[in-house]
């Protein structure tokens, strides 16, 4: 496609499939977990070969995504590869590339220009690229955006707006379900709609059912409210028991509306995930979510409200699958509404603890996820805000709804250093003078520049500074250059983050296993050091052999020609702006880092690299699983 480094994977579903979504026959849920593995096992392989600095894995999807307003989604699995490749962008930046189609012609002659176009993530209809920004919105009146994604804003005291009641279907007269209605997600919009919005007849699922913990509890509160409820126990990934959960759905009080709040994580890296930790996550939300759509799309519901997850939109470090499972959810509410159907796909940013467990999972205070959501430029929800918003989204014409607060401050800071993901450039401004106060020298290029101890304390200080940012300390003083990654408080989610951010700082290739192979924040900066003045070396050597073959090319020329054609007067401008100095500072931007690792280090597969992270960095006392449970 004329661009240089890119390795193209298309995943895409049989044509059969994608057109026949609401025939029962199609085992869809199969399919998505087929094709997210399949996607998974190219990114991890692709992960593990030796590519060039700067080359890029293209992952292409044809009807993924809705690029447009009422567009329908013809390819639900390529819609959960999209939250897989969205989250492994997030723990390795700048190697991968999403691509949806739309089958034109002209569109795969724009394949080039999309690949080019230095966007993460884009859609091609009819031969133009495009790319998707979030938008604010008022909560009245949400405009549409390239996805259809809203960012909704909640005034500080957690008010609703008056305009927005939530549709009819959530009154009196029938009967919701809610699944995943033990947890704290839930539990949490059980009791408002009781309490406040006068729904009378819930039918409440869970795995466990009446046996979840604060089930009974539950149950005898919002009888006391004056509310009819049932609380059964169903496993929504099984069909049979969600045809059984609305089959007893009394005909005095039909089914009025569905809101699928279930959901399990199992969070971990990209290199460490298996199929079994895929499908122990998409289970009840895709397979869940599919079931209630195929079983109640003959019945004439009001809502069909899908809790999905900002980490689905925008990814997530060491969610993938979760992203994946989200993502899938966002694709089947576009889907429906563009068939007639209702549908909205709420995608969540992060709670407060008070809101149940899927708040305190999001923001356990000794958690890699805790340091990744503040960085985020995401604050939590409190339990009256999320509720707010859900009323809002829920009679809202769009079928995404991202319900998050942001932090302007964190978002322009981000800004500022050029880490905002390409999704939220429009979410803020950054003056023109405050990019170019940070645009100067590169932290290598400074390295480069200083000699001897003073290079040795300014590469100590970058690791350092970085490690501070991501432990959640005031300074770099506070990171002890001796002492161990894992005495710190690292994980292997934070492993990776450290290795992303000074390779952004560096440009320096460096492995997921940098905090391993060097445990301490003096052997990182020895590590960087050693890259940075090997590189210089290399480029330097390459330097010399570019220009012996353009002196052979301009040997023929006589000076009378050189100069008369500009070619000299350039090459005196090369000179006199130093860019001897710059090309050997590059180097840094070229290298490709890691020194040689043991054989038993090269023949251990991802997973088992990953595990090995964790004994290490981990204490005994939380080498659990992180992050498990039945929770949003």
């Amino acid at each position: 496609v004329g661009v240089d480094a890119v390795e193209v994977h298309a995943v895409e579903v049989d044509a059969a499939v994608a057109g026949a979504v609401f025939q029962e026959s199609i085992d869809l849920p199969a399919r998505v977990r087929a094709e997210v593995q399949r996607a998974l096992e190219a990114l991890q392989g692709w992960l593990a070969q030796n590519h060039p600095p700067g080359a890029r894995l293209a992952v292409l999807t044809r009807g993924a995504i809705a690029a447009r307003e009422q567009e329908p989604v013809s390819d639900l699995a390529g819609g959960a590869v999209w939250g897989l490749v969205r989250a492994a962008q997030t723990e390795h930046p700048d190697r991968f590339v999403l691509v949806d189609l739309d089958g034109e012609h002209a569109s795969w002659e724009a394949l080039g220009d999309a690949l080019a176009a230095g966007e993460p993530q884009v859609a091609v209809r009819r031969g133009v690229v495009h790319a998707a920004r979030l938008a604010r919105a008022e909560a009245a009146h949400p405009p549409a955006s390239p996805t259809g994604a809203v960012a909704s804003r909640v005034e500080a005291r957690g008010g609703t707006p008056e305009a927005l009641a939530l549709p009819s279907a959530f009154g009196a007269g029938g009967t919701v379900l809610i699944t995943g209605a033990t947890g704290g997600l839930g539990v949490l919009l059980a009791r408002h709609l009781v309490e406040r919005r006068g729904v009378r007849r819930l039918l409440l699922a869970s795995r466990r059912g009446p046996r979840a913990p604060g089930a009974q509890e539950l149950r005898a509160e919002l009888l006391s409210m004056g509310a009819e409820v049932a609380v059964v126990a169903c496993d929504v990934a099984e069909r049979d028991q969600v045809a059984e959960l609305i089959a007893a759905v009394p005909d005095a009080y039909p089914l009025s509306a569905v809101v699928h709040a279930a959901g399990v994580l199992d969070d971990g890296v990209l290199g460490a995930l298996t199929s079994e930790r895929l499908e122990r996550v998409l289970a009840p939300k895709v397979a869940g979510a599919w079931h209630l759509h195929e079983l109640t799309a003959h019945l004439e519901l009001g809502a069909f409200v899908l809790f999905s997850s900002i980490a689905g939109v925008l990814g997530g470090p060491g969610q993938a699958n979760y992203a994946a499972a989200n993502a899938f959810l966002d694709a089947l509410a576009a889907h429906r509404r563009a068939g007639g159907l209702p549908a909205v796909s709420l995608a969540w940013g992060p709670w407060m603890e008070s809101a149940g467990m899927a708040g305190s999972s999001l923001l356990a205070e000794d958690g890699g996820r805790a340091r990744a959501r503040a960085r985020s430029g995401m604050a939590p929800l409190t339990a009256v805000q999320g509720l707010a918003l859900f009323d809002a989204a829920c009679g809202s014409e769009e079928p995404l709804a991202a319900l998050v607060r942001f932090d302007g401050s964190a978002l322009r800071a981000r800004a500022r250093a050029g880490e905002l993901p390409a999704l939220m450039r429009g979410l803020v401004r950054v003056p023109a003078s405050a990019v170019h106060a940070t645009a100067g020298g590169s932290p290598a290029q400074g390295l480069l520049s200083l000699a001897g101890a003073d290079r040795e304390r300014a590469a100590l200080e970058l690791v350092r500074a970085q490690a501070a940012v991501l432990l959640g300390y005031d300074g770099a003083a506070a990171v002890e250059a001796q002492r161990t990654f894992r005495d710190l408080g690292f994980d292997s989610l934070a492993a990776v983050e450290l290795r992303n951010r000074l390779a952004a700082a560096t440009g320096l290739q460096l492995a997921p296993t940098l905090v391993f192979d060097h445990p301490t924040p003096a052997q990182v900066a020895e590590l960087l050091l050693s890259l940075i003045a090997t590189g210089g070396a290399a480029v330097l050597e390459h330097a010399n052999a570019e220009l012996d073959r353009l002196e052979r090319t301009l040997f023929p020329l006589s000076a009378e020609e050189l100069a008369r054609s500009g070619i000299a007067g350039r090459l005196r401008a090369l000179l006199e702006n130093g860019a001897a100095s710059d090309t050997a500072a590059h180097a840094a931007l070229s290298v490709e880092g890691g020194p040689p690792e043991p054989d038993d280090l090269e023949r251990a597969t991802d997973e088992e690299m990953f595990e090995l992270i964790d004994r290490e960095l981990e204490d005994a006392s939380d080498g659990a699983p992180a992050l498990q449970g039945e929770s949003r």
